[in-house]
């Protein structure tokens, strides 16, 4: 069985690890723009180089670099029958892009999972993270902009997604297990059995 799917959700909603569950579960690749971005920042590449300036400035990665570089992972074998995005698209001009590449391919999105958590919620998870991981990126002025980016430019896919009838919204508060079994039993109502 293929699965294209997306998740989306403010920094600090816990999709990077229900993401990781859920691909994990359908044997599919979870491709993340942040990992894909730091993997390239930490062995030095050309591409790292950039995204390190860019990111460095406090800037976001523009949308032609970060889809050429989604283009790239998607035509990896390992997606062929399916993949969860996370991190992209993360606004409308990303969501043509990858429109654009999908039906080259004959291919679309099966399903946007919308994890939704209240902006206290997200602001408290990302200061203990920050605390736990040591994460220099997540200064309380660096959470506050993202947040920001996200309700401005990202939560605006979500209307596009939502008339193509695709987009489930999951309440991302309560325990990890909680979460993922609200993910599972949106996907199992769409036909997509993740167990």
């Amino acid at each position: 069985m293929t699965a294209r799917l997306l998740i989306v959700g403010p920094q600090g909603s816990g999709k990077g690890t229900q993401g990781v569950r859920v691909g994990e579960a359908l044997g599919i690749p979870v491709v993340s723009t942040g990992d894909v971005f730091r993997a390239n920042v930490k062995d030095g590449t050309e591409l790292g180089l950039q995204v390190k300036s860019i990111i460095d400035a406090g800037d976001l990665v523009p949308d032609e670099l970060t889809s050429a570089v989604v283009r790239d992972r998607l035509a990896q074998p390992d997606a062929a029958e399916g993949f969860l995005l996370d991190g992209y698209p993360r606004n409308l001009a990303q969501v043509m892009h990858l429109d654009e590449f999908l039906e080259g391919r004959d291919e679309s999105l099966d399903a946007v999972i919308a994890l939704v958590v209240p902006r206290e919620e997200s602001l408290s998870r990302l200061t203990a993270r920050a605390a736990e991981q040591g994460r220099a990126d997540d200064t309380e002025e660096a959470i506050a902009t993202r947040l920001g980016i996200y309700e401005r430019e990202t939560a605006p896919i979500l209307e596009v997604y939502g008339t193509r009838g695709i987009v489930d919204e999951i309440d991302g508060v309560g325990s990890l297990d909680e979460v993922t079994a609200r993910i599972y039993a949106a996907l199992d109502a769409r036909g997509i059995s993740a167990r």
